[in-house]
């Protein structure tokens, strides 16, 4: 067998070692590339971040790369387990580990602080999203014009609020956020921009939306975990019997589907019109533009067995005179919504992500949010 031939199987042996199954980075599953120098099984995407740091790493394929004895030797003395343990030793409780779903700022800011800054590797290290103030300027999209322009913003533990002004020298702020009401995730697709964050929250009970970048990766990922920092520290505040555990869902979230629909209105003979969805777990929203900063609508999602449920099709007798022909029905117990979908993949991943919901029992919490459907005119 051929040096490479029997490092090719030793690496397939080492492997099968717990926690070598999974990218060491962003948890994708099986693994094709290593860092010799550091280690750790990862995957294609974030060996090509490992690239840019090759002082630190050096990334190798682990069938068509060639692997001295002395590499495979380090690979199995260290690991993704041990590895861990060292980068990971000190992660905030409150700070997003990117999954291999997460978009490529998230994961090669996550990356570098473990590896490149080793911000983790000291429990008593001092972090920056810990500070209580955060003040700098991002490029905020206007809300009519569409336009990025520079805005100071500034966020505040003891004030529990997210603050941003018009001119860095603005006596009175455009607009005052409570952070129990935020929540952020990143869009860079949507956005237009790589660093491109959503920030949705609670204005006079109806959603807004802004959107924001920074040149900097870091700078934006400071921020938003800075964002999470603030909230942990008043969610704990507010259920003090609370466990981490318990609280860490309730920060910043991923929506957990956004895309075109088409809907009629509440006497379903309107004529079908297109709409950007965006599912943010119980609520429903839908605007004319997906970059629009008010929905034009909502509909809340209660349990099934409070009268909620999302089905395929329209109900029997429904003019359909949109262009899209997969229908969805989801029934409240006040009245029914119709949608069409472009496609069926697209219907059946809607219904899946409408009925996960529906079958979730409900908190405390969920039963005092707004119920009330706003309806477009």
């Amino acid at each position: 067998m051929s040096t490479n031939g029997r490092a090719t199987r030793d690496l397939r042996e080492i492997l099968q070692k717990p926690g070598n199954d999974a990218c060491a980075d962003c948890g994708a599953p099986d693994p094709t590339w290593g860092s010799c120098s550091l280690g750790v099984f990862i995957c294609l995407a974030c060996s090509g971040i490992h690239r840019n740091f090759p002082d630190i790493s050096k990334v190798k394929s682990l069938s068509l790369s060639h692997w001295e004895d002395h590499e495979v030797q380090f690979m199995a003395e260290n690991g993704n387990e041990l590895m861990k343990s060292k980068y990971e030793a000190a992660v905030p409780v409150y700070y997003y580990k990117p999954t291999h779903k997460d978009c490529q700022v998230l994961r090669e800011q996550w990356i570098r602080a473990k590896y490149e800054r080793k911000e983790f590797s000291n429990p008593g290290n001092s972090f920056t999203y810990e500070e209580g103030m955060r003040d700098g300027v991002l490029m905020k999209r206007g809300r009519d014009n569409g336009q990025f322009l520079s805005r100071r913003f500034v966020l505040s533990e003891r004030e529990g609020t997210l603050k941003y002004f018009t001119k860095y020298d603005a006596k009175e702020p455009k607009a005052v956020i409570k952070v129990d009401t935020i929540n952020a995730t990143f869009q860079p697709e949507k956005i237009g921009n790589p660093n491109g964050l959503q920030i949705t929250y609670l204005k006079d009970y109806s959603t807004r939306n802004i959107f924001i970048y920074h040149d900097s990766g870091k700078e934006i990922v400071d921020w938003f975990n800075s964002i999470r920092a603030v909230q942990l520290h008043y969610l704990k505040v507010a259920f003090p019997g609370a466990t981490d555990a318990e609280l860490i869902p309730k920060l910043t979230r991923n929506f957990l589907k956004e895309g075109y629909m088409e809907k009629t209105g509440p006497r379903q003979t309107e004529g079908f019109k297109k709409r950007w969805f965006t599912l943010d777990h119980r609520r429903l929203m839908y605007f004319k533009d997906p970059l629009d900063a008010f929905a034009k609508g909502e509909v809340f999602l209660g349990n099934r067995d409070h009268g909620y449920n999302a089905s395929p099709g329209l109900p029997a007798g429904t003019h359909c005179n949109g262009t899209w022909q997969h229908g969805i029905t989801i029934e409240t117990p006040d009245r029914c919504f119709l949608f069409t979908c472009e496609t069926e993949s697209d219907q059946q991943d809607w219904l899946k992500h409408f009925n996960d919901v529906v079958s979730a029992p409900m908190s405390p919490q969920e039963y005092t949010m707004q119920t009330d459907v706003q309806t477009e005119a």
